[in-house]
């Protein structure tokens, strides 16, 4: 059996078709294929606008600058996630606290936070950073609520699930980064990720405030909005000190062709976790799916003791998969900054079983069965 990962890019002829007619056209950046994925993808998620960012930290930096985070200032996020999720609070001068998560969903537990929140004065906190993670969407109207009650803001990192949806109360679907519930919403571009641009994010809201406070910090805080009728063409204004943090209209080609297959890719997403869960049902311990809620599946995790063992058994048979994530509370530079003490079980324990099987559109029913196969060849030695 050739080399299965644990995710890949599927690129097609459309794709390649697009890329070589904008590297033909006028515009390789911030040109007119900027602005149309923009559009196609807020209205894809259901958002009233977008801002596309040469990557998710970067649109995470943004966010969080956008929302007026200060020096010393306390965000919330889970220990289970990329540390980009944790970073961009430290990158502003803010500090990051976790609360645990839930040991059924694996994402950020609305109990731990709440409990958090509560211990400590209000106004200790500014905000709070749920991530849908593997694809899982959070409860943000539950969120919502809370951060309502203790005056914060939420940033849903959504990159894990872009066509995934939760039902709120109202029994309406409420698509990943659609700006109903979180202030904010940020999407990866990245190859293992559901739309594949190399690199790539998108920072998604329903504020026309924090939307044009997000595209002027994306370019340097430059604009030409207050031209005046004096000043001619080359004429523009940096009003605030911001970033290049812009993506090309080569990319946004890309991304624009592979939007319009996410959603056939999170029904075959879905068809493959379905058929692992098929296959270990009452067996081996998989992501809880909450009633009413679609999971995007950028990962399938399960949980096993011997984790190393399968981890090592499976490359053996030339079976690629990983581990999400390392907590980010117990990586070096976070112990040395003052969280090695914090103690968060339940993430600690799904850490020390955790492992991602493949997961991509593109995995065939052989290779899948393969996988599966080799599972259970494991645990029958």
């Amino acid at each position: 059996m050739k080399a299965i990962p644990y995710g890949r890019q599927h690129i097609d002829q459309d794709d390649i078709d697009t890329v070589v007619s904008t590297l033909k056209a006028d515009f390789l950046t911030q040109g007119p294929k900027v602005k149309e994925f923009e559009d196609k993808f807020a209205a894809y998620v259901g958002a009233k606008y977008a801002v596309a960012v040469n990557n998710a930290t970067s649109g995470l930096h943004l966010a969080v600058l956008a929302l007026d985070l200060k020096e010393g200032e306390r965000v919330i996020t889970t220990p289970i996630t990329f540390a980009a999720s944790a970073n961009c609070v430290r990158y502003a001068g803010g500090e990051v606290w976790f609360a645990d998560i839930d040991p059924e969903s694996y994402v950020l537990s609305l109990e731990r936070t709440r409990e958090l929140i509560e211990s400590k004065p209000k106004g200790f906190f500014k905000g709070i950073i749920p991530v849908d993670f593997a694809g899982l969407p959070v409860d943000l109207e539950a969120f919502r609520t809370l951060a309502d009650k203790h005056g914060l803001w939420i940033i849903e990192d959504a990159c894990h699930a872009p066509g995934g949806y939760f039902t709120d109360s109202k029994g309406e679907k409420q698509m990943c980064g659609n700006g109903n519930y979180a202030n904010i919403g940020i999407f990866s571009f990245h190859p293992v990720k559901h739309i594949a641009c190399g690199e790539g994010g998108m920072i998604t809201t329903n504020s026309e405030k924090l939307y044009k406070k997000l595209a002027s910090l994306r370019t340097h805080g430059i604009t030409k909005e207050n031209m005046a009728e004096d000043h001619g063409g080359w004429f523009y204004e940096m009003q605030e000190l911001g970033y290049n943090y812009r993506l090309t209209d080569i990319q946004s080609a890309l991304g624009i062709t592979q939007l319009a297959k996410n959603k056939a890719g999170v029904v075959r997403r879905n068809e493959i976790a379905n058929a692992y869960k098929k296959a270990f049902k009452e067996i081996i311990k998989f992501q809880k799916l909450p009633d009413g809620v679609l999971n995007a599946h950028h990962l399938f995790v399960i949980e096993v003791e011997d984790r190393k063992g399968l981890y090592d058994f499976l490359r053996t048979h030339n079976i690629f998969a990983q581990i999400h994530y390392i907590p980010v509370h117990k990586l070096p530079y976070y112990q040395e900054i003052g969280y090695g003490g914090a103690t968060l079980s339940n993430a600690e324990n799904y850490y020390s079983n955790c492992i991602s099987l493949p997961m991509y559109p593109s995995l065939t029913y052989e290779e899948q069965m393969f996988v599966i196969k080799s599972v259970y060849e494991f645990f029958n030695k």
